[in-house]
């Protein structure tokens, strides 16, 4: 029982406070303002709400609740907040300007929303204006809305007007976020419009227009920048967009810069600079500061300086964000506030502010942080937190829900019997908040912890206290009750159960106890040990319970005594308890009973004031002592209240002698004693009547204020004072008021009309009681006084100009009432004439009128009636528009056509009615206006109109008048105007078409005839449409200017192969005349432009793929289909390419047949038409069929021991497939046993064991792949021996490396005893030992290691094994793979946007490559791009590149060991080139007095767009040009305000993609009357002592003597040179002479050729530049030019024999570029270095820096060297055995100036060069064992800079030697070489077959340049050791040889029957290293002809064998 009643308990205690599920939030949080017009109202509904349902109200600022005010304000049930409209003289500050809240409230709580601020606009008079404004043509405008700074944050620009058209923003015409007009690039005819702004009000909704504002435009004159819009202060929002405005004026056009706090501006993508300023996107804080723009031209400087302030919108956020704690907890809330640092915070709950407090505090630096303490179940709710800066809030709140956190007991320990020494854990589990205190008792006395008990706690997860009580030994002493108490701030509550513990019981002592009368007691027996029987409570030895008061718990030994009365329960009780069953224990305690006393009671009767008082207090029961006393008000009576106290035994009485109201209150007797203290209370209540203390009197109220009608009274009770109301001034019929918000009763009784009515007027009666007396009242009288009010008036009125106009308003209100009228700010006084003011009285009201007569023009505008009296005033706003028939329009000619004459109108002032139309008339300039032509009532909506069905070049006159609802305007001003030409009415003649390529056609016609020209063409039209399937058949126009009665154009850019119609049209300055017949024409074919698609490939078998593919569409093909070319090569397993072959079809289809097995190829298909190959697909790959593998390369076996023998082997040649293994096979005949042995794939030799000794063994091994068994290899035989010889089983052969890796070269040796090995490299044909070093060494193994191998490493290297018994020795060839060389790359073709660039690989480095990176670049950029090419590609076209335009190339190969060398940077240049003025045309179609129209027709473009164009002129002798820029070209410019005759200064540049041309020249405008003015004359200026007229004579006469000298001299020099170019002629003339001369010094056997020890190849470099042979004394007096002779001394010498040379050296200069195009003489470029273009003219010290030499070899007795004699002679052939005594010196020299030799090669002096050349390449041609039996033609000659091709000879190849340009490609010098005939096949047998070379070994040349003829002339004598020359030529020994030493020739048996010493075909040359300055570029030679050469360069003889060889 007692368990469950502490259960009971604890059940009452824990009532927690459900989770009502509520909630409140906002719903516009961010609503801070609302601005409304007073003519409109507004409704403002509340920003929050709540779930269940919310109560919601409004409040102001100051927390007063607002009130309805009838039509004024209003709160409607939805929370909705409404003003009424009002009029102005209705506005209240505290109503229509003022600052709102509103709150929400629910069961959850009550929020209040930030503060709203509602402010009404009143309607205000105001205009707009807009300014004239002046601009320079091509600058800029601006045009600004002027608003008056009263209305200007409520007014918006809302859009611009150009006459009457809306503006939009667009390319010209900008509106800005401000509302400005930019106009930008001002023109002339801007300044002929009306600019005019719109604006709205944003509340009132009222739009103004503004007054028209023009645009004067003036021609540029150079001046300093003026600012046109700048800004001081901009403020926003963050996040938002802003602009900076910041716009200048000024000529030149001013640049810009912006700083920002004196920092320049960083870009930003956020950052933008347009044409208006600065625009900033998404702006940030950090944006704010001080910004600077910048402003300048050539004339000065300005600058515009404003400050950003970047505002970040207030935020608060309160955390955490949920709070749910208990009652009696501690809660803590931290605001944090961004967007401002200097804020003002607030926290409240459930709307009221939060103050600090006992339990509260508010901390922190801006009081961010609110804590609370012992938190009530009152303190849960809404905690708001406010942030206030300026006039910005943000506010946030979180909901603080508090449940009971009254402890709760989840679990607990249960009673239990324990033994002694048995260990006991009792546990507490606890629920509450906050955590609870546990404390463990035992039979009430707390727990002393020490060694055997011990008190632990714990915290779970889920937050409750669990406690644990642990007793390690139990005894007897433990046992009992055993009770946990839980305890916090919100209550406490406990539980016990009883542990028995086993022994003898016994009783613990008992404490006598005291209890008190009519209260319960308890008397516990705490009994221990275990067992016991019963436990039994006596009484003077009577068994308890004896009465229903007292109960006795048996089971725990409690006895329960209830309302204890002394007589009867006082006394001693016993408790026994049975122990056993015959044996009892027991233990008596002492009750003792005290009484309380208690009092009788008293209660105080009515009294009033003055009557007297006595009260007795009576404790008629209790133990005496007794002590009595008094309390008033819960304290002691003071003794100032005259109360008396009386005290006997047990009773106490107050008397009182005089009651006042002091003495009210609550009087206390308080009776004591050792029992208790107790208490009885009475109030005492002195009443008195109540009475007036301020009487309400009569009081006046003024409407719309507030007004107090005062009332006041006292009493006891406080009395009730009641108001009531009686409407108007009659008998007064009261009734009660209804309080409202409105009407309020103050506390002091008075009454409170916040805003008084009109109806508020009457009778007002106090009414005062308590219930004391008779009840007193006093009425007054309330009078309503009325302030001025306007009341009725015209918002607007319309009045007619001349005429009488009255406006009226009518006032309301107090009298006497003033009314004031005025006019903008003016007052109207009566004496003002024309205006007249009349007032009369209508019953309430006043009518106020204003007279105008008559009305003006400028009494338009605004008026006011201003009505004052005592209590206020009113105004009411008239806008008076005065009409009156409209101003003339003004009128000008927009453009005049042959039969046309379009107008333009500007309207004036239209009479403020609008426009109802225009009427236009017009009429012959002899005629009268009588006869005139009229048009009416043209649209008011236009200001532009066309006169048509005119006569072409006739006068007319034109003027115009404007109407509107008043009537017509005056006339306008009168035009003069001339009808243009007409268009031509014939078309072009003779249009002829010619296609020229597969994208151009060039058209050729005639101008119309003469008489249908209708004036002077100036240019044409040419239309052009295609005829295909997809083709568009709207011709596409291009317009080209005259050049005369022919014409030709070329279009370009068409589609290939495609028909084409075209027609043309003339043009003249009125038009475009008829089309001519339409003609069609085809483009020409071209290669396809798409490769096939669908390429798919299947291997069929192990060497056979079948492709197909998909044709290309017609309009990819671009000709007619040939056939389609199948590219293909293999992708070897070392990751090398295989042989790239090519197979042609004309189906879509191919089988590829004898391919390798089991290899992957990659397959690549194109297709070709006449024109050549189209684009190759993408490769794909395709592995053929796996098969049985071939048979093992290779097989050695090798006796090891008696008994074993090692077999090794090598891979099969063909693998066909996937090796899997390899199977041994050892077998000997007797008996006939084979046996198979097993081998993994990767392995090449095997051990056979457990042989017999001396018996002959077969051994062979094959291959197996998944297809089966290969083919075996070869048997061989061995025998195991006991003394077994050394043998390697490694095999000799070839080993392939890429250079800085590590190789190891295997050499494995058995033998018995093992043998030694030694490893060997052939040096020079005789084997050394190998260098062991860091780098090399030997394994144990015998293995030869190479560590990062080098090109030097390569070589034979032998292993030697050797043993006591044999020795064997093996030999591997190393090669090392190198990166490859750099390519030979050349241009074949260019074209205005495209280059097309060829090459022919460099030596591959012993890797396949595998593709090529081409490397491009603008001349003067260093930015290059790059392109990936197929490794079977060697040309490649660049497209979309720039018009004349140079660009430089590199190429560079890449092989299996990495990107090569780069090739040589070459240069070519797109065609076209800077513009050109034609000397045809005139400059100047026109002059006048101050105008001068230009004709810019006779501008070229060169082939390439116009970009700019710049104009530049001034009067003669100033210093300041006026500057005209334009991107384009127009037909014409004219000059504008010009000074009247004067003479200027005019130039002109004309800029495109490939250059920049410019034009001076001088014109004079002409006198007022039309005369021109006189010549300028150039005066000779004497000095300040003059000069006598003799003197000046004869300076003349010594000018003239020295012009006529230097004019000998110079036709001295015409002389010189023409005998020059004639002996030039005859030298070309003997052309075949030279070459057959040449060639006789070269006659030789083919056994010499066969049989010479000495080879080289020669290559010789020939840039553009005139090839020279200059006499030794001669040399030095030719400038520019390096000739440098060597001697024998200058050649290095081998270690055999020293040779003997005779220098043959040519010189030449290199000027500094790359190959050039070939096909445009004029674009070709001297040298290579891309850096000396930009140097080429500075002289010849630049030039020479680049100088280069090369210098050719050949062996000769030694002779001293000297120079040959005259300018090119050289020695006659002289007999066999003659000696050559001279040394052979070639000078190359460069034009004198670079760029003009570009365009200048078709000289005499140029043209001797190239057939000099021509015949020495002839004479190379002829001794090439391939072209001995060839036939020669040549064709047209010229010398260009591109790079020699290799030429691949072979025997089914020969036709394809060498690669050609198209033989009809003008300036390209050519001869053809015709091999020889099939049946002369057998010549050619042995031709050479060029070797590839690397950097270092021997270049390998063209075979036309295998040997200089020079060098090749008869010896006389006996050969003296001259086989063994150097092979390689060095350069001079200044220069640093940095190739590897060249390998020496092979030695050849020489003839000993011949003396001529020659040179074989095919030897080789190294050409010296190029560094620095002296790179040089490779030329070709090409050969010359047998015959003599005709004086074009030009024979006959052409057949089909014949290939074209080209000299570039």
């Amino acid at each position: 029982m007692w368990i469950l009643a502490i259960f009971l308990f604890q059940s009452i205690l824990n009532v927690f406070s459900e989770d009502l599920h509520a909630s409140l939030y906002f719903v516009n949080a961010s609503l801070q303002e609302v601005v409304f017009a007073s003519t409109t109202g507004t409704l403002v509904p509340c920003p929050a709400a709540g779930i269940p349902p919310v109560t919601l109200r409004w409040y102001l600022a100051t927390g007063e609740e607002i009130y309805d005010v009838p039509g004024i304000r209003h709160v409607h049930p939805n929370g909705t907040l409404q003003i009424f409209p009002f009029p102005p003289s209705s506005f209240n500050n505290l109503i229509h300007d003022n600052t709102y809240y509103c709150t929400a409230e629910n069961p959850s709580g009550k929020i209040r929303s930030q503060d709203v601020h509602i402010k009404a606009v009143l309607r205000e008079p105001y205009t707009v204006r807009v300014e004239d404004q002046k601009a320079m043509r091509g600058n800029v405008a601006v045009f600004k809305c002027i608003i008056p700074s009263s209305v200007e944050a409520y007014i918006t620009v809302v859009s611009w007007e150009k006459d009457t058209v809306s503006l939009v923003s667009g390319s010209r015409f900008l509106i800005t976020s401000t509302g400005a007009l930019y106009i930008v690039d001002v023109q002339n005819e801007d300044g002929l419009y009306n600019y005019r702004c719109i604006t709205r009000h944003r509340y009132t909704g009222e739009t103004r227009q503004s007054n028209s504002a023009r645009l004067f435009v003036s021609d540029p004159a150079n001046s300093a920048p003026s600012i046109l819009d700048g800004f001081d202060q901009r403020k926003a929002m963050a996040g938002q967009r802003v602009e900076l405005p910041c716009k200048a004026s000024g000529h030149p056009a001013p640049k810009y810069r912006w700083l920002k706090d004196n920092v320049p501006w960083e870009p930003d993508s956020r950052f933008r600079q347009t044409v208006t300023g600065l625009l900033i996107e998404n702006t940030r804080p950090s944006d704010s500061g001080n910004y600077v723009c910048e402003v300048w031209n050539n004339y000065g400087t300005a600058e515009v300086i404003g400050h950003l302030h970047v505002k970040q919108p207030l935020k608060a956020t309160i955390s955490p964000r949920k709070v749910k704690s208990s009652v009696g907890s501690q809660v803590s809330l931290s605001c944090s506030v961004t967007g401002t640092e200097d804020q003002e915070l607030s926290w409240y709950r459930n709307g009221e502010i939060i103050n600090p407090g006992n339990n509260v505090r508010i901390v922190g630096i801006n009081r961010e942080n609110l804590i609370m303490d012992g938190m009530a179940k009152s303190d849960g709710g809404a905690y708001q937190c406010f942030v206030r800066k300026d006039k910005m809030s943000a506010q946030d709140y979180v909901q603080v829900v508090l449940e009971d956190g009254t402890p709760k007991i989840i679990s607990a320990f249960s009673e239990k019997v324990v033994s002694p020494g048995e260990p006991v854990s009792l546990m507490c589990n606890v629920k509450g908040t906050p955590l609870p205190t546990i404390t463990w008792t035992l039979d009430e006395d707390p727990i002393i912890k020490d060694g055997n008990h011990r008190i632990s706690q714990i915290i779970t997860s889920e937050g409750n206290v669990v406690s644990y009580l642990n007793i390690s030994n139990t005894q007897v002493r433990d046992g009992g009750v055993y009770r946990c108490t839980a305890n916090n701030s919100a209550g406490v509550i406990l539980y016990q159960a009883r542990i028995n513990v086993r022994g003898p019981a016994s009783i613990r002592p008992m404490k006598n106890i005291t209890a008190i009368a009519g209260r319960d007691t308890y008397i516990h027996c705490r009994v221990i040990g275990y067992p016991y029987y019963s436990i039994k409570w006596y009484k003077n030895s009577d068994l308890l319970p004896f009465n229903h008061r007292q109960v006795a718990f048996e089971n725990n030994g409690t006895l329960k005594l209830s309302d204890v009365q002394k007589e009867v329960d006082e006394g001693e009780y016993t408790c026994n308890v049975l122990v056993q069953p015959q044996l009892s224990t027991s233990q008596s305690v002492h009750v003792t009973v005290k009484v309380p006393p208690f009092i009788q009671p008293f209660e105080f009767p009515r009294f009033s004031i003055g009557q007297r008082v006595f009260v007795p207090c009576v404790v008629v029961s209790g133990d005496l002592p007794i002590t009595i006393t008094w309390q008033k008000d819960g304290r002691p009576i003071p003794a100032s209240l005259g109360v008396t106290i009386d005290n006997i035994d047990f009773t106490s009485s107050l008397r009182i002698f005089n009651l006042s109201l002091m003495h009210n209150g609550n009087y206390t007797c308080i009776a004591r004693n050792d029992a208790a203290a107790v208490e009885r209370q009475s109030q005492l209540i002195v009443r008195v009547p109540p009475r007036f203390v301020v009487q309400p009197s009569d009081q006046d109220g003024i409407y719309g204020k507030a007004v107090i009608l005062n009332c006041s009274a006292e009493g006891y009770p406080v009395p009730t004072i009641v108001w009531k109301y009686s409407k108007g001034a009659g008998v007064p019929q009261f009734q009660p008021i209804a309080l409202n918000g409105r009407i309020q009763l103050l506390t002091n009784g008075s009454l409170l009309i916040k805003h008084v009515l009109e109806e508020d007027s009457g009778y007002y009666l106090c009414k005062v009681s308590n219930d004391v007396g008779a009840d007193v009242s006093k009425s007054m009288y309330l009078t309503v006084k009325i302030p001025a009010m306007i009341t009725s008036y015209p918002n607007t009125t319309l009045a007619t100009q001349g005429q009488k106009k009255e406006m009226s308003c009518t006032a309301h209100g107090e009298k006497p009432i003033i009314v004031r009228w005025e006019k903008e700010d003016r007052i109207i006084n009566p004496e003002m004439s024309r205006y007249l003011v009349s007032t009369k009285e209508v019953g309430d009201e006043v009518i106020s009128t204003l007279q105008i007569l008559p009305t003006v023009r400028e009494d338009s505008g605004f008026f006011s009636c201003h009505a004052i009296n005592s209590y206020g005033e009113d105004r009411g706003i008239i806008q008076l528009t005065v009409q009156e028939p409209p101003d003339p329009p003004e009128i000008e000619i927009r453009e005049v056509r042959a039969r046309s004459i379009a107008l333009r109108w500007t309207m004036g002032f239209d009479g403020n009615s609008p426009i109802t139309g225009y009427d236009i008339e017009c009429k012959n300039k002899s005629d009268s206006w009588d006869s005139v032509q009229r048009t009416k009532d043209v649209s008011p909506q236009l200001n532009q109109a066309t006169i048509i069905d005119l006569h072409p070049s006739s006068t007319y006159n034109i003027r115009m008048y404007a109407k509107n609802r008043i009537g017509k305007s005056e006339a306008s001003n009168e035009l003069t105007v001339t009808t243009d030409e007409a268009a031509p009415d014939g078309p072009p003649q003779e249009v002829q078409l010619e296609p020229v390529s597969s994208q151009s056609i060039r058209v050729t016609w005639k101008a119309p005839k003469k008489h249908l020209q209708n004036g002077i063409i100036r240019g044409y039209q040419i239309g052009y449409r295609e005829y295909s399937a997809g083709g568009n058949f709207q011709f596409n126009i291009i317009s080209i200017d005259t050049t005369g009665d022919s014409e030709v154009y070329t279009l370009d850019n068409l589609k290939k192969f495609t028909q084409y119609g075209m027609v043309v049209q003339a043009c003249n300055r009125a038009g475009i005349g008829p089309s001519s017949q339409e003609i069609i024409t085809t483009t020409l074919e071209d290669v396809p432009s798409c490769p096939p698609g669908n390429v798919q490939a299947t291997a069929t078998s192990p060497e056979t793929i079948s492709i197909s593919w998909s044709t290309l569409a017609k309009e990819a093909l671009n000709g007619i289909l040939q056939g389609f070319r199948v590219i293909y090569w293999a992708n070897l397993l070392d990751g090398e390419l295989g042989e790239i072959k090519n197979v042609t079809t004309t189906q879509p289809s191919l089988e590829l047949d004898g391919l390798e097995k089991y290899t992957n190829y990659s397959i690549q298909v194109l297709a070709f038409t006449r024109a050549g190959d189209g684009v190759r697909s993408e490769q794909i790959f395709t592995r053929t069929k796996e098969d049985v593998p071939g048979p093992p390369a290779g097989v050695k076996a090798a006796a090891a021991s008696p008994s074993t023998v090692f077999v090794s082997w090598l891979p099969p040649f063909k693998l066909n497939g996937v090796i899997r293994k390899y199977t041994v096979f050892c077998s000997h005949p007797y008996p006939t046993v084979i046996s198979e042995f097993e081998a993994s794939p990767d392995s090449f030799s095997y051990r056979i064991p457990n042989l017999s000794r001396h018996r002959q063994y077969s051994v062979w091994v094959v291959a197996v792949t998944a297809a089966g068994r290969g083919n075996s290899s070869e048997i061989i035989t061995v025998e195991p021996l006991a003394k077994a010889p050394a043998r390697i089983l490694t095999f000799s052969g070839t080993v392939t490396t890429p250079w800085m890796k590590d190789i190891i070269l295997p050499c494995k040796a058995v033998g018995d005893p093992s043998p030694t090995v030694k490893w060997m490299k052939d040096s020079n044909g005789t084997p050394s030992l190998v260098m062991i070093d860091g780098r090399r060494s030997i394994f144990s193994n015998g293995s030869f290691v190479i560590r990062t191998v080098k090109a030097e490493d390569s070589g034979y290297y032998s292993c030697v094994a050797s043993n006591n018994w044999g020795s064997d020795e093996i030999v591997l060839n190393l090669q090392v793979q190198v990166p490859p060389d750099q390519p030979r790359l050349t241009v074949s073709k260019t074209t205005s946007s495209s280059i097309t660039l060829s090459w022919i690989p460099g030596d591959n480095g012993g890797s396949s490559i595998r593709g090529y990176i081409l490397q491009y670049s603008e001349d003067n950029s260093e930015q290059w791009g790059s392109f990936p090419i197929s490794p079977s590609e060697r040309s490649y076209r660049l497209e979309t590149l720039k018009c004349g335009t140079w660009y430089k190339f590199t190429l560079t190969a890449q092989n299996g060991v990495g990107p090569g060398r780069i090739s040589e940077i070459i240069e070519a240049k797109t065609l076209g080139k800077e513009p050109q003025f034609s000397k045809e045309q005139e400059l100047f179609a026109s002059i006048n007095t101050t105008r001068v129209r230009l004709n810019l027709i006779g501008w070229n473009d060169g082939g390439c767009p116009i970009t700019s164009f710049t104009l530049e002129y001034r009067p003669f002798r100033t210093t300041v040009w006026t500057t005209a820029q334009r991107t384009s070209l127009s037909k014409s410019y004219i000059l504008y305000d010009l000074q009247e005759a004067t003479w200027y200064e005019l130039q002109m540049r004309v800029c495109n993609s490939a250059g920049c041309a410019e034009k001076q020249a001088k014109f004079a405008t002409l006198n007022y009357d039309g005369s021109t003015i006189p010549p300028l004359i150039k005066s000779v200026v004497q000095s300040e002592e003059g000069l006598a007229t003799n003197e000046g004579l004869k300076m003349l006469v010594t000018i003239s003597c020295i012009l006529v000298g230097v004019l000998l001299l110079f036709v001295l020099l015409l002389i010189v040179r023409r005998r020059r170019r004639e002996q030039r002629l005859k030298r070309l003339r003997d052309a075949k002479s030279l070459a057959e001369m040449l060639m006789s010094k070269n006659t030789r056997t083919s056994d010499t050729l066969n049989k010479q020890q000495q080879t080289l190849r020669m290559h010789i470099d020939i840039p553009r530049a005139q090839l020279l042979i200059e006499e030794r004394d001669t040399m030095e007096t030719i400038d520019d030019r390096s000739t440098v002779l060597l001697t024998d001394a200058d050649f290095g010498e081998t270690s055999k024999q020293k040779s003997l040379t005779v220098t043959h050296t040519v010189h030449y200069q290199s000027v500094s570029q790359a190959t050039g195009p070939l096909v445009d003489v004029s674009d070709a470029r001297p040298g290579t270095n891309p850096t000396t273009r930009r140097n080429a003219k500075t002289g010849p010290t630049a030039r020479n820096r680049y100088a280069s030499q090369w210098t050719l070899n050949r062996p000769h007795p030694t002779i001293s060297a000297h120079t040959l004699t005259t300018d090119w002679r050289l020695p006659t052939p002289r007999a066999a055995g003659s000696v050559d005594k001279e040394s052979d010196s070639y000078s190359v020299s460069p034009s004198q100036d670079t760029d003009r030799a570009r365009s200048s090669m078709v000289s005499t002096e140029s043209a001797s060069s190239t057939y000099e050349e021509l015949a020495r390449a002839y004479e190379h041609a002829k001794m090439e064992e391939q072209l001995r039996h060839a036939k020669f033609t040549i064709t047209e000659c010229f010398i260009s800079d591109t790079s020699s091709e290799q030429l691949t000879a072979g025997t089914n190849e020969y036709t394809d030697s060498l690669t050609s340009s198209t033989p009809s490609e003008s300036g390209i010098c050519r001869f053809t070489a015709s091999p020889p005939k099939p049946q002369d096949g057998g010549r050619v047998m042995n031709m050479a077959v060029p070797k590839a070379h690397r950097p270092g070994d021997l270049m390998h040349l063209p075979p036309y340049l295998r040997m200089d003829f020079l060098l090749n002339r008869g010896v006389s004598g006996t050969s003296r050791d001259l086989g063994l020359g150097q092979a390689c030529l060095e350069p001079q020994k200044s220069r640093t040889l940095k190739r590897p030493t060249v390998l020496e020739p092979i030695p050849m048996e020489t003839s000993s029957t011949r003396e001529v010493q020659s040179w074989q075909p095919g030897a080789v040359a190294t050409l010296p290293q190029r560094e620095g300055a002296e790179l040089g570029q490779a030329a070709k030679m090409s050969s010359s002809q047998e015959s003599l050469l005709d004086s074009r360069g030009h024979l006959k003889g052409n057949n089909p064998y014949a290939k074209s060889y080209t000299l570039v």
